[in-house]
């Protein structure tokens, strides 16, 4: 009954609705206190985050020195710690049916361990069975395919096996190195280019969260 042993799931924006709520507020507020006058609306911090990604984003164009990451991470996780996001209640659905029925449920976030735990645990959801956050070393995260490649080998997995769901460039990225077949979350934004690149490069490609169960559990 399982379409695939192992959901690889993002965590903000396609199981939590976050970025509108904690991520985007996180960097205004370390914007006005770092670099006055630097700001982007919402649909271009989508943009910024689907290509070229966050992280280059600060390295690449702010040119943050190692301090200042530093400095930004704990205005980012001042936020993250007092404000718990609202799971899509369609993701809810997917995460238990795909447990009760036997399979696994991973995360591979841009966020950090503890807080992707908290969230399933405050929404009342199962446990990930394994999560790979944004405390791994750089060549961890995504869009290195290592922890894609690392579900793999903990859980003797074949690459068909399992369905990576993200909603951004780096997840995408991440399954096609490590082969993994992958499916575009496009709810929580409506952005032209990122569902334009989605629809034409994403065989799977939903606008809802009960359309990705439909495909799953029909």
């Amino acid at each position: 009954m399982l379409r695939y042993r192992c959901l690889v799931l993002d965590h903000d924006d396609t199981v939590t609705d976050s970025t509108a709520h904690i991520h985007y507020p996180a960097y205004l507020d370390a914007m006005r206190q770092m670099r006055p006058g630097e700001w982007m609306s919402l649909d271009d911090y989508f943009r910024m985050n689907f290509e070229p990604g966050f992280l280059a984003y600060l390295t690449d164009v702010l040119h943050f020195t190692p301090e200042e990451m530093d400095q930004e991470y704990g205005i980012w996780q001042s936020w993250v710690r007092r404000t718990v996001p609202a799971v899509y209640p369609g993701m809810a659905k997917v995460i238990r049916r795909q447990k009760e029925l036997g399979g696994y449920v991973c995360v591979v976030s841009h966020s950090v361990d503890f807080n992707i735990r908290r969230d399933y645990r405050e929404n009342g959801l199962p446990e990930p069975d394994l999560v790979f956050g944004w405390e791994r070393p750089d060549e961890q995260r995504k869009p290195n395919p290592w922890p894609l490649e690392e579900i793999r080998r903990r859980l003797s997995l074949r690459p068909d096996e399992m369905l990576m769901v993200d909603d951004l460039k780096p997840g995408y990225d991440m399954a096609k190195a490590a082969g993994v077949p992958f499916a575009a979350a496009c709810w929580a934004y409506d952005v032209p280019e990122i569902r334009a690149f989605m629809a034409r490069y994403c065989p799977l490609c939903y606008d809802r969260p009960e359309e990705l169960y439909a495909y799953l559990f029909a």
